[in-house]
């Protein structure tokens, strides 16, 4: 192999087990030695402890996570073609998949697409970046500018880019937190952050700036379809509803009542306006409580004037160490939909930790089912809408679990 201008780092054995597997990381514990000393963000060659050449990724000097893989083709060569090139293909992976929702869709879905670290949704003519990784980050303007070229290839105009990235994980690649217009020719710096977009036929109201990580969760589009696709005539309990995505799918389908519950008032205000926006207010209403308590009363009144319940929780946990407690948590919830629910009754639950894997989910929802004293006939088993793309050799990219049942 010809003589190549980026510094080498040696690896343990086991680092290189996971690098021919696919895995694209290297953790700080697994370097040997550096023949050079890298920049922070730099592009390092990653070799095996014989000198087999594994891969060429972004260094971070902070991050446990000290190189982040981009490339396993020696021919690769980090120019602006090159990001072009890797830009064009996320593009049209999603024209592709996406079809008619390409218009609402993730771009950039970090490992997935070989970018670690960046996340870019689209909404209309308004991109949402978010920067994790310090490899990125030395970048970042480029590759803004290198994708708005590709869409703009592809007939899409970029009217602006938000980059949220007040995400507290970027404290560990030694970034700053923030939120800003991205200011580059011909982008708009005065956009205010408020859009609205269409999903499944229903408008949403989403607010870029101070919104949840984007401004709207994208992941979840065709599990609420199918989640509607059974909730003609029935009375629905939507919780985490967050700004009523489920719910409003449901109530559009045709339910005869749909309860929207958050303990956020301000996503409860935000459903509310996203109810009254697509004309749905009519069938539909509203309570910003604990859902925890808000099952635990309906049980103890033996209350409950729902046969179709939704759940839809946050990550109950982000890393390894708090695996059982999630369970646990996980496992309560369900048992108590279950029990409330009457014979025949809908069920629709779902896991967006990656850590929660889909053995250990369908083993918690088993023990819920027996603990509940009810058997589960499942409908349909479901993840992440396609342009949240899932590479087998990265487990970290297979997040989302979303299964229905029919309570039996």
């Amino acid at each position: 192999m010809a003589e190549r201008p980026y510094p080498k780092l040696h690896v343990r054995e086991k680092a290189e087990r996971s690098l021919r597997r696919g895995h694209p990381w290297v953790y700080d514990a697994e370097i040997t030695s550096s023949d050079d000393v890298p920049e922070n963000g730099a592009i390092v060659d990653v070799y095996s402890a014989k000198g087999r050449w594994l891969g060429a990724g972004f260094y971070s000097e902070h991050s446990k996570i000290r190189v982040r893989v981009i490339s396993r083709n020696t021919n690769d060569r980090f120019d602006e073609p090159f990001w072009e090139r890797r830009l064009r293909y996320a593009v049209e992976y999603r024209r592709q998949v996406m079809g008619d929702d390409f218009e609402a869709c993730r771009l950039v879905f970090g490992e997935a697409d070989s970018f670690p670290g960046w996340t870019v949704d689209r909404y209309g003519d308004v991109l949402v970046s978010q920067v994790l990784s310090v490899g990125i980050e030395t970048r970042r303007e480029m590759l803004y500018r290198l994708l708005v070229d590709v869409l703009a290839s592809v007939g899409v105009t970029v009217r602006a880019i938000v980059e949220r990235n007040d995400a507290p994980v970027r404290k560990l690649e030694g970034l700053e937190q923030s939120v800003r217009l991205v200011d580059l020719p011909g982008l708009s710096t005065d956009f205010d952050g408020k859009l609205t977009i269409r999903e499944n036929g229903i408008l949403y109201r989403v607010d870029c700036l101070d919104g949840q990580k984007t401004g709207y969760f994208l992941d979840q589009k065709y599990n609420r379809l199918a989640a509607a696709k059974i909730a003609r005539g029935r009375r629905v309990l939507d919780c985490f509803t967050h700004t009523g995505a489920f719910a409003l799918n449901c109530a559009a389908a045709g339910a005869a009542h749909v309860t929207a519950v958050d303990i956020s008032e301000d996503a409860i205000a935000a459903a509310r306006e996203n109810a009254v926006l697509n004309g749905l207010d009519g069938v539909m209403d509203f309570r910003a409580v604990d859902v925890f308590d808000l099952l635990t009363s309906m049980a103890a009144e033996k209350n409950c004037p729902y046969d179709y319940i939704i759940l839809d929780p946050p990550a109950f946990t982000k890393n390894r160490g708090t695996v059982e407690n999630a369970i646990r948590g996980y496992r309560e919830i369900n048992r108590r939909a279950m029990s409330l629910l009457p014979r025949g009754g809908y069920l629709a639950t779902c896991s967006c930790s990656h850590f929660m894997t889909d053995p250990l989910f369908r083993e918690m929802l088993a023990a819920a089912a027996s603990d509940a004293n009810v058997s589960l006939r499942q409908i349909e088993g479901r993840q992440q809408a396609p342009d949240h793309p899932i590479l087998w050799n990265v487990s970290e990219t297979d997040y989302l679990k979303f299964y229905l049942f029919q309570i039996v």
